[in-house]
């Protein structure tokens, strides 16, 4: 019952979206503790896969400002 995910990020875009960033927040919300990779793509995980559309959502909702 654990999830994993992953975020990448155009290079036209690191400037202003970090994978870290995002995936981290993700990570949050699946109960993870962080995550990590580089500002073009990361990937981190928790335990409770259940929350996978709260981990979109976050991501979605850092994207739309």
């Amino acid at each position: 019952n654990k999830a994993s995910c992953v975020v990448t990020v155009t290079d036209d875009l690191t400037a202003t979206h970090n994978a870290v960033d995002l995936v981290r927040l993700a990570s949050a919300a699946l109960g993870g503790k962080g995550g990590g990779g580089r500002a073009d793509m990361a990937q981190a995980g928790g335990p409770e896969a259940g929350k996978a559309d709260a981990a979109i959502a976050a991501v979605r909702a850092a994207l739309a400002g």
